[in-house]
């Protein structure tokens, strides 16, 4: 049975907390983050902020992961942008179809919008995954301050 993706109400936010727990302590991401920063990305995820919309994935029992895309807008290629920022899924959800099911989702929702993410090659399924969506390596590299 296919799961349910619908957007992030306040109701979930104890669980999205404890899922950027795992998911930020893993070698998926480069930086831990913190409680503050999840707190945030959750409070403008169920805002009406026009940057961020998050997602929880979930079965008619139980939440199996959530995601969260970032809005904006690509110069280079002169379209909009939609960046997965987050994706994650609970170990006991993983290899079943979902986050195929994710990237359908949000790439019908968004047709025609550049569809942007960042990986780690070290997480293997993950990144088999982003190749299996069409998603190619971008040969530069990132810049913060």
């Amino acid at each position: 049975m296919p799961s349910t993706i619908r957007q992030m109400r306040q109701e979930d936010k104890p669980a999205v907390m404890e899922m950027m727990r795992v998911f930020y302590a893993s070698p998926a991401v480069l930086s831990n983050g913190s409680e503050e920063i999840f707190s945030n990305d959750i409070d403008a995820c169920i805002s009406d902020s026009p940057y961020l919309e998050g997602y929880i994935i979930e079965d008619t029992a139980n939440i199996q992961g959530y995601a969260m895309v970032a809005k904006s807008f690509s110069t280079e290629f002169g379209k909009p942008c939609i960046w997965i920022e987050d994706l994650y899924l609970k170990d006991a959800c993983r290899g079943l179809g979902i986050g195929r099911q994710f990237f359908d989702f949000i790439t019908e929702k968004y047709a025609g919008c550049l569809f942007r993410l960042e990986g780690e090659e070290e997480n293997t399924r993950a990144y088999q995954l982003y190749k299996k969506c069409g998603f190619s390596v971008l040969p530069y590299t990132e810049m913060k301050k």
